[in-house]
Order: structure tokens, then sequence, then C-alpha cells
């Protein structure tokens, strides 16, 4: 069996891939695993709108009940919602069962500890260990001895709305806005905040049936969003993703804002007020050029991480830097939370429009995004890292990086799934880009293949 976990939990084809035997077995190993540190551990499990939640949610529950761990369900709510919760509760794990952006088929579970942190690599692993060795740890446990199902709180998504709240200072009364929540986790709370604090909200996709989430609406499909923003008049459209840790926003033109530029924008804010610690901002070597001379103009520092938020995060915890993120928009404000927070996210967006007296446009074109083209290498796994020790591969990527010194640049990284290598560059001229792309990828398959 391959390795379980991936950068972002436990992913699959739910009832194909992501069984229930299998979430009942990282649920008694998850149970196991923090028992040892305390007795009668209590997990908060939180799911977004997929028809498989209920099944997976089922499973689980009965495995951390089953090596005497406690649960509180508290039903459909963002990752992110969780996270926070997790303190809230006093809870000692948190768990969500969501695959994020991906089809509603698709499932996944992911864990986070105390602190609202995902779990630590070392806790994973003892948890991935128990289930490819295929060790019992059911000690068989009877009477009293057994975990049961906590009442929650009728207001957990009352708590979360509360803390989004407090997270702006600035008076949004009025202010137009489209939400399109993904027909996923955040279907109800994302319009509550808004509503709560005075915005006037028009929603689109925020009518979940279990198999409509991420479909042709959300993070991944702006389209729609960007038509209802121009016919509403709206100043800003936010979407989310299924399990609404991301945000890509929309500008009262209709255009799309990614993640590169929301995280410029709401740094600029961040500095102004100093809570930009050391003018630091985290991105991952994923992010545009257009980005880092931004960062450059604006007087910052960028630090530089691998692709993923779980690197983002480690980064920043080490750093103190207080935002960091990726293109795709997920953003973390670690002055506010512990993970990325799509609506989060949007209120600070909002915030930074409306305090810098400018418009989301006007804002946004202050960032020159520089197109980039990414074109697959396909090499052999045992040969996924040698390609820079290959003399015609290094001399021709040194051309290419002089070629386009100072206006573009090029990054080769090997995939982490599949036998390919991924050739990205970044320049002006698309066509000339794309042809260097393809060459290159051509000679490390050449080579590598």
């Amino acid at each position: 069996m391959n390795r379980l976990f991936g950068t972002d939990g436990v992913r699959g084809v739910a009832n194909s891939e992501l069984t229930p035997e299998l979430a009942f077995k990282l649920g008694k190993a998850g149970g196991h695993v923090l028992s040892k540190s305390k007795k009668g551990p209590i997990f908060l499990i939180g799911k977004d709108t997929r028809l498989s939640g209920d099944m997976l949610e089922d499973a689980l529950s009965a495995g951390i009940t089953a090596v005497g761990g406690n649960v509180i369900k508290v039903g459909v709510l963002p990752t992110p919602a969780i996270a926070y919760l997790v303190r809230a509760y006093n809870a000692d794990a948190g768990v969500v069962i969501s695959a994020s952006h991906n089809p509603f088929e698709y499932n996944g579970i992911k864990f986070f500890n105390g602190e609202g942190f995902k779990l630590d690599d070392d806790l994973e692993d003892d948890i991935e260990d128990i289930i490819l060795r295929d060790i019992d740890v059911n000690s068989h446990i009877t009477g009293d001895a057994i975990g049961r199902c906590l009442d929650a709180d009728d207001d957990a998504e009352e708590k979360y709305a509360g803390f989004l709240k407090s997270t702006i200072d600035t008076d949004i009364s009025g202010v137009k806005v489209v939400l399109d929540c993904a027909n996923g986790a955040a279907y109800q709370v994302a319009e509550k905040v808004y509503r709560d604090l005075g915005a006037k909200v028009h929603v689109i996709g925020n009518r979940p049936n279990g198999m409509n989430i991420n479909s042709r609406c959300g993070s991944t499909h702006p389209e729609n969003l960007q038509k209802a923003v121009v016919e509403e008049g709206a100043l800003l459209g936010m979407a989310y993703d299924g399990d609404a840790d991301r945000l890509i926003a929309v500008d009262e033109r209709g255009r799309v804002i990614d993640g590169d530029k929301l995280i410029c924008i709401c740094a600029g804010m961040m500095k102004e007020k100093g809570l930009l610690f050391e003018d630091r901002v985290t991105a991952t070597v994923m992010s545009n050029i257009g980005f880092h001379k931004r960062m450059k103009e604006m007087g910052c520092q960028v630090d530089v991480t691998g692709v993923g938020d779980r690197y983002v995060l480690e980064s920043m915890r080490k750093t103190g830097c207080t935002i960091g993120g990726e293109q795709s928009g997920h953003i973390i404000f670690l002055n506010h939370t512990t993970t990325g927070d799509g609506i989060l996210s949007s209120l600070q967006l909002l915030q930074a429009v409306l305090n810098s007296g400018k418009s989301p446009a006007e804002l946004a074109d202050e960032i020159e995004i520089f197109p980039q083209v990414l074109k697959n290498a396909r090499v052999k796994n045992e040969n996924k890292n040698k390609f820079m020790l290959n003399p015609d591969v290094k001399a021709a990527i040194d051309r290419v990086e002089a070629e386009i010194e100072g206006q573009g640049r090029v990054l080769i990284r090997p995939s982490g799934t599949e036998p390919v290598a991924r050739v990205m560059i970044e320049g002006q001229d698309v066509e000339h880009i794309t042809g260097l792309a393809e060459d290159l990828a051509r000679l490390i398959t050449k080579h590598f293949g």
C-alpha cells in the first residue's frame, strides 16, 4: 500500500479508495496515538456537504470511540472553523472530512491538533504506521471505558462567525458583495457573517445537494461569480472552495484576483497598520515573478517555500511572519488563525480595499502578473531528481535563464505524484516562453524518460 497521508490528509474516491473501513482504522489509530498522552481524548469532527460525509463521519467516530476516545460532531462547517473550534471546545484534536476543491465523489480526512494546527508529521507517521502494518490497537475495551459521542453546543457556527467578525475593524455597512460558496461548507456561515456586519450580500453556490460541491462554481470555477459581480454592480466578489479554506476574488470589473495579488493587497494593509512582522511575507516557489517585484517595491522580504500550505505554515511559525500563502488562494493570517481561511481572507481583502480609498481594480492593477507556461517532461521515477546532473540539461537551463533574466524565470521541479518533472517558465511573451518550455521538457525526457 502507498503512503496514506499527503500534504493535506488522506484523500481518495469515497467508498472505493477512502472506504468506511479505512475511516474506521484512521479513527482507531488516531484515537490510540492521541490517548497515549491523555485518557479519553476528545475529537471535534466537522465535514463539508459531500454525499459521502455522513458515511465517513460515522465510521471515523466508531473507530475513535472503540479505543476510548470521545467525539463531538459539529456538522457542516469550513475546515478553518474546526481549526478554531478545537480550541474553543478545549478538544484534543480536530478532524475534517473534506476533499477541498475536488469533485464530490472524492473525500478526505485530515487531523488538527489541540492548538488548531495540522497534525505534526511524527504523529501522522505513527497513525499511518499502525494502519499500514495492520496493527490491531483495539484492546476490546468494554463497559464505561468505551468512548461516546458528546453533545455539541448548538452555537458552534455562531462561535466561529463571532470569531470571524472580530478580525475586521472597518465598517462594511451597505457595501455590496457577491459570495460564491461552491455549494460547500461555507454555504451558510459566510452569508451570515457578511449580513451580520451590515453588508449587502448576493449569494450563489449556496444550494448544496451532496453532489454539486465545486461543480462549475467556487474558487476553481469563478465564471458565474464574474458575471454576477458585474450584473449586481458589486464592489467585490468572493469565491471559496468546497471546505472554504481558499479565496479567489473578483474585482468590480469582473476580473479575477488570484492568491498572489490577494497577498500583495492584504500585506500592504498590514504594513500600513504595523502588523507585518519584519515586513516579511511567505510564498511558494510557484508565486509569480510579478508578485516578487511588487513585494520588492513595497519594501518587503519574501520567504520562499515548497508547494503546499503545510510548508508555508512551517516557515511562518519559524520566522514569525504574519501572512503567507499560495496562488491558489490558500492564505494564512497567522496573527488571527492557524490555517488558511477563505472567509477570513475575504474580510481582510474587503477591509484593505475600503481602507485604501482605491477600487479593487486599481489595487489589483498595481501588481503585474507575468504569463506562466507549464509543461511536463516524462521521466522515470528514479530519475525525477537527477536532471540538473546532466550537463546538456544544465546548459540548456542556463541559456534560458540568461535569455529571460530580469523579465522572467525558470522553475523545474519533480512531481510528487506522477513520473514527470514540471517545467515552468514565466515571461512577457507567451509564445516565446511556450517554445522554451517545450524544448526543455523534450530535452529532459530524452535524457531521463
